[in-house]
């Protein structure tokens, strides 16, 4: 239900908050007090559309908050499917701010809201109803949901709701499997390719690790063998140049054949000698070494090529062996789906059909019941609209085959006569204003046990009525506010005689300034707000008189028929 509602710089309400009752909540005034600005302040909190023209003369922006106070679990289920969280004590808080050049921003519990979402949650909260809102009604598309709504076997709706999704989950795979010939064909083609590609490379886990290993070892020892045969031909030399080897033995040859005594000579001599040696020995080592490394530069050219092969794969089907052979599975796998289509659509079309007659079966029971609902939904409303002044009316609930849909087959729509005689027509196309207040009045007074929105909003349903008719349908408010909050902006004492709060709507003058206040009456000013009602601008003792005693007897009198 709708506990506080705050108002900032609404049209001629510089500031105003209200604190509504979970019973019947009415707000009277005089002409152009700005009742309608009231609800216009809850039509923007709930999302619809608003523009910079309801901002306050002078002042910047606009602001409405509106704090729900035990909100149904499908308004919190809803919250969290949005992405909101809920509080844990059922409380929700929606606030507004538009300013003067028009632009909007929301919330939803402190985190900021599209105007879109604000709407989607707000058609949860509250129904409005007045002279020109009443989508629900006007709109065939949701009447089903009254009926629903009455059902004491929502099994039934469940059952085929169930039925129904199984039979669209088959379809979209047959729908997948027809695809066109030429489509198959190039997806064949493509799967072919892939696969052979795939299979030819003969891809095996961790190859491409193993690889760079070895092309890794292979440069390694082809820098090996480089460093040894510079070396080698640094010690023997080459057809260029002498190498270290020859240069030593020479050396000893050329001082061996002077005839020198010093003992100095000699010892360079024998030096010379044993460095020669030790070249030879180092020239065998470099040998032995070099006949150890194995290094073939055909298996080096082999290792790309490979790693190459396998980097292509990669980027085509997954850059890990795992990848490219599960691509390979994945491929082989939709090859035999295409290859085998026409054995697995010949099974899916006989599910299919199967389901279809299930669905429809269900749908038939589900339409029998509907209609045994609606024969005591029209019989019950027509009481309830004789009740309120408007016996001659007719009111049927019409059911045709439609299409299959997620709600069964059936259109229903709700169709009235005015006038005896006369045919029914749909709603959208006979009804008043004030008669849809009153035939939405009549069936939420029906449905009200079943009903899961917690605020209904009647905006000046007394209009056009008499006062015995505006009696009834105080009545018939208080009767719905026993299972639903009710809140009514009414012209009638009658009606305002039933509340259980009463809100004053009144315009003051201050400083060549208009300023609309609200304020909640108490017992005394509830008696002299009916008399002004009844008796206009002289409010006379005898008028006093008779609000008081209207105020007495509405405790008395019971709530109305049910």
């Amino acid at each position: 239900m709708l506990k506080t509602l705050n108002i900032e710089n609404i049209a001629v309400i510089e500031k105003a908050q209200i604190e509504f009752n979970n019973g019947l909540n009415v707000l009277t005034g005089e002409t152009g007090a700005g009742k309608s600005i009231v609800v216009d302040s809850i039509n923007a909190i709930l999302g619809e559309r608003t523009s910079r023209e309801l901002v306050r003369h002078g002042a910047d922006y606009a602001f409405v908050s509106a704090l729900f106070e035990d909100v149904s679990d499908s308004v919190l289920n809803k919250l969290q499917t949005l992405g909101y969280s809920p509080e844990e004590d059922k409380t929700l808080l929606l606030t507004r701010k538009i300013t003067d050049n028009g632009k909007s921003s929301c919330r939803i519990n402190g985190a900021s809201a599209t105007v879109s979402i604000l709407k989607e949650i707000g058609q949860m909260l509250v129904n409005i109803h007045g002279q020109h809102d009443s989508q629900s009604l006007l709109n065939p598309d949701s009447h089903y949901t009254f009926i629903d709504m009455l059902s004491e076997h929502k099994e039934i709706l469940s059952d085929y709701k169930a039925s129904f999704h199984q039979l669209i989950t088959v379809r979209r795979r047959l729908k997948a499997l027809t695809e066109d010939e030429e489509d198959k064909d190039r997806t064949l083609e493509l799967l072919d390719y892939q696969i052979k590609e795939l299979e030819a490379a003969d891809v095996s886990i961790n190859e491409k690790a193993e690889l760079a290993k070895k092309k890794a070892l292979i440069e390694s020892s082809e820098a090996l063998l480089s460093a040894l045969s510079h070396s080698f031909e640094a010690l023997s030399g080459n057809d260029e140049f002498s190498g270290a080897s020859t240069l030593v033995s020479s050396c000893v040859k050329e001082l061996s054949a002077v005839n020198a005594s010093a003992g100095t000579i000699e010892k360079i001599i024998s030096k010379l000698a044993d460095i020669g040696e030790e070249i030879e020995t180092v020239k065998d080592w470099i040998n032995e070494e070099t006949a150890a490394l194995d290094f073939d530069e055909n298996e080096r050219e082999q290792v790309e090529d490979r790693l190459e092969l396998l980097y292509k794969l990669g980027l085509k089907y997954g850059s890990t062996e795992q990848e490219m052979l599960s691509f390979l599975e994945k491929a082989k796998d939709k090859r035999n789906a295409i290859l085998y289509n026409d054995d697995e659509l010949e099974r899916l079309t006989a599910e299919y059909d199967a389901l279809l007659e299930t669905v429809m079966e269900k749908a038939a029971v589900l339409s029998a019941h509907r209609k045994q609902v609606a024969a005591d939904f029209e019989k019950n409303v027509k009481a309830q609209l004789e009740f309120l002044d408007m016996p001659k009316i007719q009111f049927i609930v019409q059911f045709e085959q439609g299409s299959l849909s997620s709600n069964g087959f059936d259109k229903i729509e709700f169709l009235i006569s005015t006038n005896p005689g006369e045919p029914a027509k749909p709603l959208a196309k006979i009804a008043s204003g004030g008669e849809l207040s009153r035939i939405m009045l009549a069936i939420k007074n029906v449905i009200v046990h079943n009903d899961t929105i917690g605020t209904l909003i009647f905006d000046e349903i007394d209009t056009g009525v008499s006062g015995r008719a505006s009696r009834k349908i105080g009545l018939k408010l208080k009767a719905v506010s026993k299972g639903t909050q009710v809140i009514t902006v009414t012209h009638s004492a009658q009606i305002a005689s039933a509340a259980d709060a009463h809100f004053l709507i009144k315009k003051d003058f201050n400083q060549n300034r208009t300023y609309t206040n609200i304020s909640s009456l108490d017992f005394d000013g509830r008696k002299r707000e009916l008399a002004r009602i009844m008796g206009g601008l002289a409010i006379t003792e005898t008028l006093l008189k008779s609000a008081e005693e209207m105020l007495a007897a509405e405790t008395e009198q019971p709530d109305g028929l049910s």
